[in-house]
């Protein structure tokens, strides 16, 4: 049984339709690419898995009919979400952002701060008062507390020096290495989406074109489906 089963998902924003067939399944310890250009709607998918975005169509966990259950049971079944522009609780210290939705596992206050020392070292600090990457790794950390089954990073090195950049694909590695944690990642970079991810799918215009191992992702595909 896969981790995370979606099948012919449609969603729109009011009568706006955004996603017209979306197919993906992810199985324990799979790490996907979630690809395509921009407004293909891969975002809308993130929210319509996490449920902050009604949708139609077979959407499952291990099992387990999402569709009928709000965004924090879903949160609570497993999926752990990185979202897109970090959204740290800015007037809460690291710490509190850390325990805010904390659950029983292992990842705890002393391992997200041996995956990012820097968290450790501004503990005390309100999120408002950290760097972009900072907050970045802390919205990261945020995710890893609640112990999910399934992370899913939108867009999480995105606006971010280079060097912060490699800090947070380096500690995605060291996630996929240690734990065997099951990732959805949406990312521009191709060149590090390949090095990290055992499968891709590519979105175009709200539905599924192609899905494979991130071995047979071509440059013809890049360049059809995700390059500008």
């Amino acid at each position: 049984m896969s981790l995370l089963s979606v099948q012919g998902l449609q969603a729109s924003y009011g009568e706006v339709p955004a996603l017209f067939g979306v197919d993906l399944h992810i199985e324990p310890g799979m790490v996907m690419a979630l690809m395509g250009r921009n407004g293909t709607g891969k975002s809308t998918t993130v929210k319509a898995i996490c449920r902050m975005l009604p949708s139609t169509g077979r959407l499952f966990l291990e099992g387990q009919n999402l569709h009928a259950l709000p965004s924090y049971k879903v949160a609570r079944l497993g999926i752990g979400l990185v979202p897109e522009g970090r959204r740290c609780f800015t007037d809460l210290t690291v710490t509190e952002n850390l325990i805010a939705a904390a659950r029983p596992g292992p990842w705890d206050l002393a391992t997200i701060g041996q995956l990012f020392p820097r968290l450790s070292e501004r503990s005390t600090q309100t999120a408002s008062s950290l760097s972009g990457g900072e907050q970045q790794m802390l919205a990261i950390g945020r995710a890893l507390m609640t112990n999910p089954r399934l992370l899913i990073l939108d867009e999480a090195t995105e606006g971010l020096a280079p060097i912060v950049r490699q800090e947070i694909w380096s500690a995605i590695r060291r996630i996929k290495a240690e734990t065997g944690m099951a990732i959805l990642l949406i990312d521009k970079s191709i060149k590090e989406l390949a090095t990290v991810s055992d499968t891709a799918v590519i979105l175009s215009r709200g539905q599924t074109v192609w899905a494979g191992s991130m071995l047979d992702f071509t440059p013809d595909l890049a360049s059809r489906y995700v390059g500008v």
